[in-house]
Order: structure tokens, then C-alpha cells, then sequence
């Protein structure tokens, strides 16, 4: 009980320090200020007085919105003398892994730099400036030579790492039930059972109303009442499409202040001045993906906005104390090694690689002010997003989720498993780049905003494996018959007819017990 206290204590403490320094802090000082001139507001009840005018003016709302949306992101309390190591990832074979990762990544992209004699760095001459400014909203029309670019890595070079990670503690002494998985991942991390997803999805039974399925489902008053837990958990059932702007805004504590909007046009104005090595990275990605999809070749100057001023953003470095992963460095030119001369690159900390403008793409349907869209964006990745592409032991972390639909898929098709496991055809290998995308660029744009509307809530994403597995389950008569890794990859080639909703509810709710 005590250690209990003291952890909430502990998380408390964080969240005051931290929403010290946010705007929302600020003006509550000034209304605060303000209030004292308010002729209900009297010396001898001053506290309660506040309070109670904080209360009915909304700012007690926002308030609770603002710690609302801290707790979702927080990590989970961890013992007092732990190093701080174990906030980003307690087991330290994850952190070495991400490690070495980290270190591959690097190599890849210093060998490029050197390869094309590219700085990573540079500024941008006055008339480069000029005209990039000029051409700020159609950057898509500009076609640069991108032939000798190359993405730093795909999710296929990711999943092998993944697929090599070993706990020492197992090599010699490993237990019964661990040595009986035979999937690509050989790590022994606890993952769900279905009974456990029935409990933890509830809100996707057979007998609740679903948006996207039972549209007259009743919208309750949570915009007017603007409380972010109440969103998120309505929105477990789906949103309805004109509101589901809105709603994602509300449970990301996203209100647009004029200040968020000149934060956006800094951002706007560094990538007009400086040119980064990871600027043609992003626009190689861009025409790689988005500008080969039907459904997001229009949103391509959305895009590069959004994805350039990511890059220079310095705010998407604090997720890095509960991300696994540790933001790259590079050292003025001589100075090698020396922290005085260190800085990040890129100033966010995030290498982008092949398909990461897809985490993007969707949400260009949801919000046309850029500003606005990359509020959302910044704020889904570093809740969601970092966690597909870093190696860790977190439930929402790929590893996990690459485990729970291989237990998924043994445990309750293990026909269909082991038919694809003898053809050389290992489910993981066709349905990782699903996973590592969220979805986004395989299932139609409706049907991933309903999948992206389960993400936010139930702050999971853990339905990310339940679906693959599900897709496996409803295309199982055609699988079985396939002899070929070639062959599965064709049957399970297009998602695009895919109704999200139904897949899950059949799966978790009616074909399995």
C-alpha cells in the first residue's frame, strides 16, 4: 500500500513539473491573475473561490484533459532505485538489441553520406530559400533527382533483427511451454490469450453497436462536454465520420492555440533555411509509397509539410525517456566524441525508413489546416507510432505484437500454422509489414480510420496482431491450399475489400473459444 502511494507520489510530482511548462499552465496563471478582479471571487475564500470559477469557466476541464492525456503516455512506475535505463526498457538484452540496431542504422546512413558526398547538414543559398518558399505548397510537382537515395532500411531488415533476438537467461534452461512456440519470434514475453482480448476488447462483442457497422449508434454530448476520457471511450466503439476529427483531436489534447500555429511556422521557416541529408530520404519515401497509393498520390505536398517540419522538431525528443530507443548524434566536423560538440540528427531524433510517410498519409483525409495535421500527426507517433519501429518488451511493442499473432495463430489455427510453417512460409513474414504500418496503405482509408479509432480507444496497439491474425483466419480455406511463400504473399496480396470490424468481432468473439 505504501509503495503504492509513493509511485503515485512519484508520477504526480512528474506530471506537475511537466505541465509547469506547457502553455495551458501559463494561462492558467493569467486567468487566475484575471479572476481576482471578479466580484465573486472574495479574499477570505480565495482557493475555493478559484476553484470553483476554474470550474464553471472550463479551464478545471482543460486541466483534467491536459493530466488525462500525460497518463496515457507515461510509463509504467518502475522500483525507486531502478536506473533511469529501465523507464525507456527494463530488460536489458532489449536495450543491447536496440542498441546494435541503432548502431546498423547509423552505419547505413554515414556510408550514404559519404558514398554521395552529401553533408548532413547545410544551409539553403537565398535563392534555394526563395524559391522553396515559393513553391512551399506544390512541392510535389518538384521532381529531384532521388536515384542514388536509398531508404536506410525496410521492415524486412528490421523483422530479421527481430527474428535473431535471443534472452541468454533461455539458452540453456528454457521452459516447456516457451520451447513449444514455433514461430520466427524467440523471445519469452507474456502476450494475451483470447479470453484475456475478450476481457480487455469487450466493447467489440457481437452484442454492442459498432460505427461502421450499426451507424444509428447514439453519439453522446462528449464534444460538448470536451473531457478526453470520455472520447476515448466512446470512441471504442468508432466514430462517426464527420465527427472523428474532432474526437481524435479532443483525446489527444489537441486544441489549436495561435501559439501551436506559430511553433508550426518556425518549424516551416528552419526547413526553408537549412537542408538536411533526411529531407531526400522523406521525399524518396513519399514517392516510394503515398504517391504510388490510389488513395493518397493527393496528398503528397500534404506530405513533405508535414514530414519536413517533423524533422526539425526538437519537442519529439522528449518521447525518447520512455521510448527504448536513444536519439543519433553527430559531431561538428573534427570533434569526434566530444558531447560539447554533439548534436541530434535529425533535431527530432527519428531516422525515417521505407513506409514511414504511411503513418502519416490517413490522417490527411481528417484534418486540411497543415498546422493542425501535424499536431495530430506529432502527437500519434510519439503516443503510438515510435513503438512499431524500436525493439522492446512493451505490450504495444512490435515484438510483442509480432508474438501475439504467431501465439494467436499456433494456439487457435495451429492447422493453418503448421501447413505454412513446412511450405517455408511463415505467417510473420507476410503479415510484419502490416504491423510495422499500422495498416496504412493496405486496408481501404475508411476501413483504417475504424481500425485507428480501436488504437486511440483502448491506447493500445495490440489490435494491430489481432486483426492480422484475423485476416489469416478468414482467408484460411484458400492458405491451406497454397504450396509456396510466393503463393501465400499472392492470396493475401490485396486488403483492400477487407470490412475491419466484422474480421475482429468473428474472430475474437464467435469462431474461437
Amino acid at each position: 500500500m505504501l509503495q503504492e502511494e509513493s509511485d503515485l507520489s512519484l508520477i504526480i510530482a512528474q506530471i506537475v513539473q511537466k505541465l509547469k511548462g506547457s502553455n495551458l499552465y501559463a494561462q492558467l496563471e493569467r486567468q487566475a491573475w484575471a479572476s481576482l478582479q471578479r466580484p465573486e471571487i472574495k479574499l477570505e475564500s480565495l482557493k475555493e473561490d478559484i476553484k470553483e470559477y476554474f470550474k464553471v469557466s472550463g479551464w478545471e476541464k482543460k486541466l483534467q484533459n491536459a493530466v488525462y492525456s500525460e497518463l496515457n503516455v507515461y510509463p509504467l512506475p518502475s522500483h525507486p532505485a531502478a536506473p533511469p535505463e529501465h523507464l525507456k526498457e527494463p530488460l536489458v538484452y532489449m536495450r543491447k538489441a536496440q542498441g546494435s540496431w541503432e548502431k546498423r542504422i547509423l552505419k547505413s546512413l554515414n556510408s550514404m553520406c559519404t558514398e554521395l558526398s552529401i553533408p548532413l547538414a547545410r544551409k539553403r543559398p537565398v535563392g534555394e530559400q526563395k524559391e522553396l518558399l515559393n513553391k512551399w505548397n506544390e512541392m510535389g510537382t518538384d521532381e529531384p533527382d532521388l536515384s542514388l537515395f536509398r531508404p536506410v532500411y525496410a521492415p524486412k531488415d528490421f523483422l530479421e533483427v527481430l527474428i535473431n533476438l535471443r534472452n541468454p537467461n533461455y539458452e540453456n534452461g528454457d521452459s516447456l511451454s516457451f520451447r513449444t512456440h514455433l514461430g520466427l519470434i524467440q523471445v519469452p514475453l507474456k502476450v494475451k490469450d483470447i479470453p484475456e482480448l475478450k476481457e480487455c476488447f469487450a466493447e467489440l462483442g457481437l452484442n454492442t453497436g459498432q460505427l461502421g457497422i450499426d451507424d444509428s449508434t447514439q453519439v453522446p454530448p462528449v464534444l460538448a462536454e470536451q473531457d478526453s476520457a470520455a472520447a476515448q471511450q466512446y470512441i471504442r466503439q468508432g466514430s462517426p465520420t464527420a465527427l472523428r476529427a474532432e474526437l481524435w483531436a479532443l483525446i489527444l489534447n489537441i486544441s489549436s492555440q495561435p501559439e501551436d500555429i506559430l511553433y508550426y511556422e518556425q518549424l516551416k521557416m528552419n526547413v526553408i533555411q537549412h537542408d538536411l541529408l533526411v529531407d531526400s530520404l522523406i521525399y524518396k519515401d513519399v514517392k516510394l509509397t503515398a504517391s504510388n497509393d490510389d488513395y493518397y498520390f493527393v496528398f503528397e505536398d500534404y506530405l513533405y509539410q508535414v514530414l519536413l517540419c517533423f524533422s526539425r522538431d526538437t519537442s519529439v525528443l522528449g518521447h525518447f525517456a520512455y521510448n527504448s530507443a536513444s536519439p543519433p548524434k553527430s559531431y561538428i566536423r573534427g570533434k569526434l566524441g566530444l558531447e560539447e560538440y554533439a548534436v541530434f540528427y535529425p533535431p527530432n531524433g527519428v531516422i525515417p525508413f521505407h513506409g514511414f510517410s504511411m503513418y502519416v498519409a490517413p490522417l490527411c483525409f481528417l484534418y486540411h489546416e497543415p498546422y493542425k495535421l501535424y499536431q495530430i500527426f506529432r502527437e500519434m507517433y510519439v503516443r503510438f507510432f515510435f513503438r512499431l519501429h524500436s525493439i522492446s518488451s512493451h505490450p504495444s511493442g512490435i515484438v510483442s505484437l509480432c508474438l501475439l499473432f504467431e501465439t494467436l495463430l499456433q494456439t487457435y489455427l495451429p492447422q493453418l500454422f503448421y501447413h505454412l510453417r513446412e511450405i517455408g512460409a511463415q505467417p510473420l513474414r507476410i503479415s510484419f509489414k502490416w504491423m510495422v504500418r499500422a495498416f496504412s496503405g493496405y486496408l481501404a482509408t475508411d476501413q483504417l480510420l475504424l481500425l485507428w479509432d480501436r488504437i486511440l480507444g483502448y491506447n493500445s496497439l495490440e489490435i494491430l496482431a489481432v486483426l492480422a491474425a484475423a485476416v489469416f483466419a478468414f482467408r484460411a480455406v484458400n492458405l491451406m491450399e497454397v504450396t509456396s511463400l510466393a503463393a501465400a504473399e499472392a492470396v493475401l496480396a490485396d486488403l483492400s475489400t477487407l470490412k475491419v470490424m466484422p474480421l475482429l468481432q468473428i474472430f475474437l468473439f464467435a469462431t474461437v473459444t
